[in-house]
Order: structure tokens, then C-alpha cells, then sequence
């Protein structure tokens, strides 16, 4: 986390572990917590994260960021910005967790796991049933609207941020709905993310006015640690996530109800076997240029996957040990994001409560927030 980031031809990036060190700001604000209301990401709000300068050479950008902010009321902040080139949300979390014991003066709990070569695929490799169509499903880039060749005034549009929370009620409803439908597997039933998901996929797509026959994808983040065989070492540190993607045309996921929506996704989370990540690496180590790829750029970029209208992205923070940092103060009043992310980008999150209840960070274009919400709610 001390190194940076360096660029190699073909639009490879390379870790140079060469301990140019992290930023760590400190801060002060005339405000009190509670101005800050529910913790929306406001513009307000962003300020107590730090920002980074994309327009700086990548080798000289920091790979982890914190802003120690102190409020009037004696409250404080700690916002961290880190690299997803680098590490991701199961490692982000490992990272945090034990600063905060090391801050303790406790021994760390696990141990990170730094060979980053048990992913490497130099072998060739074993042959397989059947090679997932991996160049296919999960690097294929996102569809457009139907008459325009490129996204570039869609990502141009005003965008819009809310925290949606969805109660424990709402939830069983709309499990009910999905684990009773013709498309449930009676010997598992639908997952919450599946479940939620599939909502948000259906209720974007009513919001955005779309057309029967336009194509739409969800993009899915998934952590391999446990797909791969072997399963990656506990504490594995690094970015072991892959995109799977769930297809379909907004007609079909509106007409065809939750539980149609759901099993598309469901198969897309499937479908990321270690067949899956193994070709789809040895793809990538073959693929001419991997910047068709990447979305480290800043917003407002043109480069990119682009998963906005008529697409979503939904990233799940369910399973990762989000909250409960404790510095020696004890825990956290609030924890969650804060960036303004681009349209589509949203993240599902458990609430701080525990009582069963989810959270939906989302982006949208302002044009379609408000229908959604209203779907969101009402189509339950």
C-alpha cells in the first residue's frame, strides 16, 4: 500500500513496491455531526474524504489516501480513499480492520497473504468439459440505446445520489415473491442480492422509460477467493474480484415479473466457476490493450466500461466486515461511502442496525431518480 502504481506497455499496470509511502491529511471543520443529517453523499459531505488528482502521472498518486477530519462538537471523521487496482472490498475492509487493532496495541487477527502469483496463469492450462465463453460474458462491453453507437451523451448527463433504505419487511416481501415464482429452485431459494437485485434491475428500466426490445445488462461483482481451485489463501491481499454479467431486454424483465429477473442473475453468479477465472484471466493476459477494460479513470472520462442507461452495476457489500472499526474510541457513529459515483453505479449495503434491513446506495441521471424511488417502493 506504501507503493504506487506504475504503467507498462499495452496497458498492462505494474505494484512498485518501492515505499513512497500513503497521504494521511489532517483536517478541521467549523461543522457538527449532526449537520451532516443521514450522510447522504453531499458535496459537503465529499469533502471529508481526500481527493485524487487523475490528471497527475499514476506513478506519483498515492495508492491509499486518509483525511482525519475534527469536528467543533469534538466528533471526528476518517475518510479513506484507496485503489482498486490494488485491492478490493474484502481486502479495503482487511486493511482497515487491523490498523484499527494495530491502533489498539493488538496483535494482528490475519495475517495478510501477499503473493499476488497464485493467480498468475503461466501454466498452461488444464482442459476443460467445457471452456466458458468468459471473452464473451464478462468482457464484453455493456449494450447501448438502441439507435446511438457510443455513450457519450449519456455520461454526460446530471446525475443524482441516494441512500434508499429498504426495511426487513420489504426484504421478506419481496423474497416471498421470488422463492414462490415458477422460476425459484425449491432446494435453494433466491439470495437477498439476487432477490434486491433483480428489483433494482426492474425498476430502472420502468424509470428509464426504456423500449420492449432494449438490451440491458447488470454488471455483478464477484469475489473468486472461494471459486478458484484450490481457494485462495485466507488473507489473500490483493483484487480478487471478476465481473460476471446478467443480460436481458427490458420488455422481458418487466413483462416476465421479479422472479425472471432473479434467475438471471443467479445464473450470471453461477456461471463464475474456476473455469471461469482461469480462462478469463488467461484472456486478459493475451488481450492487445487491457484499457478497453479499466474504470480507474476519474469521472466525467469517456474511457471505459460504462455501465449507466440503459445498464446498472450493483456491487454488493453484504458479506464484508464493514462495520465495528474501533481505533480504541470504541465503534462507529456512521460508516458507508461518501464519492459521488457515475450513473448506475450502485452499492448494497446491511444496515448499521443489524435488524435485517438493507441499504441501497444508488446513482441515477435526475431525470429518472424520482420514478425510480417510486417504483422501488410501490412495485413491492
Amino acid at each position: 500500500m506504501a507503493g504506487r502504481l506504475k504503467w507498462l506497455p499495452r496497458g498492462r499496470l505494474e505494484l512498485d513496491c518501492n515505499a513512497e509511502g500513503v497521504s494521511f491529511m489532517e483536517a478541521e471543520s467549523e461543522a457538527k455531526l449532526s449537520d451532516f443529517n443521514d450522510f447522504s453523499p453531499t458535496p459537503e459531505f465529499e469533502k471529508l474524504v481526500p481527493q485524487v488528482n487523475y490528471k497527475h502521472p499514476i506513478e506519483t498518486i498515492p495508492l491509499f489516501l486518509a483525511q482525519v477530519t475534527r469536528f467543533k462538537c469534538g466528533g471526528i471523521s476518517l475518510g479513506v480513499s484507496i485503489s482498486h487496482a490494488v485491492v478490493d472490498g474484502q481486502s479495503a475492509f482487511h486493511f482497515l480492520s487491523e490498523w484499527g487493532r494495530i491502533a489498539r496495541g493488538e496483535p494482528l487477527e490475519t495475517t495478510p497473504f501477499l503473493d499476488r502469483k497464485i493467480l498468475w496463469t503461466g501454466k498452461p492450462l488444464p482442459p476443460f468439459a467445457s471452456p466458458p465463453q468468459c471473452e464473451r460474458k464478462g468482457f464484453e462491453q455493456p449494450p447501448l440505446l438502441i439507435g446511438e453507437t457510443d455513450n457519450v451523451e449519456e455520461r454526460k448527463k446530471k446525475t443524482t445520489v441516494e441512500i434508499l433504505k429498504l426495511s426487513k419487511t420489504l426484504i421478506e416481501k419481496l423474497r416471498s415473491r421470488v422463492n414462490t415464482s415458477e422460476y425459484a429452485d425449491p432446494a435453494r431459494g433466491f439470495t437477498r442480492y439476487e432477490t434486491v437485485a433483480g428489483h433494482v434491475w426492474r425498476c430502472a428500466s420502468k424509470a428509464r422509460g426504456h423500449s420492449p426490445e432494449q438490451p440491458t445488462s447488470l454488471g455483478i461483482c464477484v469475489d473468486t477467493r472461494s471459486r478458484v481451485q484450490p481457494p485462495l489463501p485466507r488473507g489473500y491481499f490483493g483484487n480478487a474480484t471478476i465481473n460476471a454479467v446478467a443480460r436481458s431486454t427490458s420488455g422481458e424483465l418487466i413483462s416476465n415479473g421479479l422472479g425472471f429477473a432473479a434467475e438471471k442473475i443467479s445464473e450470471a453468479i453461477k456461471s463464475v466457476t474456476n473455469e471461469y477465472v482461469m480462462t478469463g484471466i488467461e484472456y486478459l493476459k493475451n488481450h492487445e490493450d487491457l484499457k478497453t477494460f479499466q474504470d480507474i479513470h476519474a469521472l466525467g472520462s469517456t474511457d471505459g466500461p460504462f455501465y449507466g442507461n440503459p445498464n446498472l452495476g450493483l456491487v454488493s457489500w453484504l458479506t464484508l466486515p464493514m462495520y465495528g472499526l474501533d481505533f480504541g474510541w470504541g465503534k462507529e457513529v456512521h460508516m458507508g461511502p461518501c464519492t459521488h459515483d457515475g450513473d448506475g453505479g450502485s452499492l448494497l449495503l446491511p444496515d448499521k442496525n443489524d435488524d435485517g434491513s438493507l441499504i441501497l446506495a444508488t446513482c441515477l441521471q435526475v431525470a429518472h431518480m424520482e420514478a425510480f424511488k417510486k417504483h422501488l417502493y410501490e412495485d413491492i
